[in-house]
């Protein structure tokens, strides 16, 4: 492990000189940044493949200008834009972690502006993707064309891995990783996809929960039925998909599975203490734009949030929803769920207690059958870490603020399996804000948090030059 020292001399007049930098080439850099944008990106969506594979070639275009060694790694879906720049053997090698895929756009009439037309209002642009993770991404990208500016080149061996399937769940590009390892080996990796609570308060993010999603059809025969004739007689997949689901909680909120927590590792208190889990919920619900909280007995809703697994109903069909009226007792339901899994939990076996738990609470003559998503393990990081330290020391220079500490409920599915794969320390660190609607109509990103972004990149580099000084 190297030794990366926190203290760098000469860093107001540092930033002075980032910021010019940034303030010269932001005409040409936004242009460059909208260009991104407009790539309609969307992975989940077969309809956008030829999009997708032309937002990885701009990509690989500008890092190449850069001046790194760029190229794609084809996937069995879309590709991977990895880039890289050897300083040589000795070296310590930071990994970069972006995603340049964005999610769907509907509902398309709730978007005040087209989502792939990126509009500037209020200090902020206006685009899907414009936050989640383009933004993001883009500002890693400007730090290094910073850094290579004139031909200079890093005193540390750089990888850059943008992929494409974030948004859809990542299967194809988990499968190359183990394929790419001795490429991807690596003794840090930074993930700039994570987010910050509060505007003017740093704060990185010691881990992701996990995720599993399946699909469930409950059928109770081949035929809708007349309610009138059959009503009192015949099952009701929608009444008994219902009925099934709504016992997976129990009446304090938890997760009523047998030995689902069983598994579940807790944090000690030390790196309890460390977090912050304050939660102003009057904030939430004006900032989410939602009528209620939900609860679970013995745990805050943040503690619930980050530190529990949850689960939830992501969609539910059965039956005839058009205007009007059908009246039909419907043969077929559908809902989709995901569960959101903490460290400790294994994907495969949550899958397993989850359909178990339906098919026992399912009614004769009805019949349930499962179609299951790619799922992801639980991220969390060491505390105490070097690598930890340079990362805070950066952001509290920027913010000049203390940083502090929290937790992603969130999921990035190849987060856990590409540190594996470079067997290195991982961060996650980001600039995000829960008000910028990202997935949903209207996402965006402040310019202001572009350039802070291009700062904190451009000095976590520079604190890790500085050790080889």
């Amino acid at each position: 492990m190297y030794n990366l020292k926190r203290g760098i001399g000469g860093a107001v007049k540092r930033l002075e000189e980032l910021r010019e930098w940034y303030a010269l080439h932001e005409k040409g850099n936004l242009e460059d940044f909208f260009t991104f944008l407009r790539f309609p990106s969307i992975s989940a969506d077969l309809a956008y493949s030829v999009n997708v594979r032309q937002t990885a070639e701009f990509l690989i275009d500008y890092l190449t200008k850069i001046g790194l060694k760029a190229t794609l790694w084809e996937t069995s879906g879309h590709p991977v834009v990895f880039a890289s720049h050897e300083a040589g053997e000795g070296f310590p090698t930071l990994l970069l972690y972006n995603h340049y895929d964005v999610q769907p756009v509907d509902p398309l009439e709730l978007w005040e502006t087209p989502p792939f037309e990126p509009k500037v209002r209020d200090g902020s642009v206006y685009a899907r993707g414009a936050q989640d993770n383009k933004g993001q991404c883009f500002y890693t990208l400007l730090a290094l064309k910073k850094a290579f500016e004139g031909g200079k080149k890093l005193p540390f061996n750089l990888k850059v891995f943008i992929e494409g399937e974030e948004e859809s769940g990542g299967s194809s590009t988990t499968e190359i990783l183990k394929t790419r390892e001795d490429e991807l080996k690596a003794d840090y990796v930074l993930l700039v996809d994570g987010g910050i609570r509060k505007l003017h308060i740093p704060e990185i993010s010691m881990g992701t929960r996990g995720i599993v999603a399946l699909d469930l059809v409950c059928k109770i025969g081949e035929l809708d039925l007349h309610s009138g004739m059959h009503g009192g007689i015949a099952l009701n997949a929608n009444r008994v998909l219902c009925k099934i689901v709504d016992r997976l909680w129990s009446e304090d909120g938890s997760i009523a599975i047998p030995d689902f927590y069983k598994s579940v590792e807790p944090l000690t208190q030390e790196e309890r203490e460390l977090l912050d889990l304050e939660f102003d919920a009057e904030s939430y619900l004006r900032e989410s734009k939602v009528f209620g909280i939900a609860r679970e007995d013995d745990f805050s809703p943040l503690e619930a949030n980050l530190l529990r697994p949850s689960l939830e109903i992501n969609g539910i069909s059965g039956g005839y929803a058009g205007k009007g009226f059908k009246t039909v007792i419907p043969c077929e339901a559908r809902c989709k769920l995901s569960c959101r899994i903490v460290p400790g939990q294994d994907p495969e076996e949550v899958v397993g207690q989850i359909c178990s738990f339906l098919k026992a609470e399912l009614p004769q003559g009805a019949q349930l059958s499962f179609t299951i998503h790619h799922g992801a393990p639980a991220f969390r990081s060491t505390f105490g870490t070097e690598f930890l330290k340079l990362a805070v020391a950066a952001f509290e220079e920027i913010f000049e603020a203390p940083c502090r500490f929290s937790l992603c409920g969130a999921t990035i599915p190849i987060i856990g399996d590409l540190a594996q794969a470079a067997n290195a320390e991982a961060l996650l660190i980001g600039l995000g804000l829960s008000e910028d609607q990202i997935h949903a109509p209207n996402e965006h990103f402040g310019l202001d948090r572009l350039e802070k972004g291009f700062l904190l990149i451009s000095r976590i580099f520079d604190r890790i030059k500085r050790e080889l000084e």
